[in-house]
């Protein structure tokens, strides 16, 4: 019986100048990567800060993807994609030139000492849900479990689509 194909989606934000070409590089070095397949891109997001919110706004994008890599091996591309972004760990929801997580894995459920998923705090924030629930729609697994999320979300900040990325001002 052949495996049915997951999709992956993740989370991408930059709020650290140039907030717009660290994403749009971090997407190139995600299309690159060997064994992921890139379905689908949401709009862009400009959303308020969470968490801490003394700093600037961010840009975000869902994205969808398929890959014959494990959710481990997927993880330490992302995180080699934020390090040649010049990621910088320094303070705890603090500013990122480049942010990349994993959202969901279809269904899957993981919890270990370096990945959850779904991610843990996805259910509290607007950034992630409201992008992902635009690509999700129509994936019979994660859809039910964007919208389910969505109804039962409190968050309050801010989230704004953004029209067309290359009005973007830095």
């Amino acid at each position: 019986m052949a495996s049915r194909e997951e999709r992956v989606y993740l989370s991408v934000g930059s709020n650290i100048h140039p907030r717009v070409q660290n994403i749009q590089q971090a997407l190139s070095r995600l299309r690159a990567v060997n064994g992921v397949n890139v379905i689908d891109e949401s709009h862009w997001y400009e959303t308020q800060p969470w968490g801490k919110r003394d700093q600037a706004n961010f840009y975000n994008v869902s994205v969808s993807l398929t890959t014959n890599l494990t959710p481990e091996e997927l993880l330490d591309e992302l995180h080699t994609i934020e390090q040649a972004g010049h990621r910088q760990r320094l303070v705890h929801w603090g500013p990122r030139t480049i942010d990349l997580d994993i959202i969901f894995w279809g269904d899957r459920q993981i919890n270990t000492a370096t990945l959850t998923i779904p991610h843990a705090q996805a259910a509290k924030r607007n950034f992630v849900l409201l992008p992902t629930a635009e690509i999700a729609k129509t994936d019979v697994l994660v859809g039910p479990q964007v919208a389910q999320l969505i109804a039962a979300n409190q968050d309050q900040s801010w989230i704004k689509k953004v029209r067309n990325v290359s009005e973007l001002d830095d």
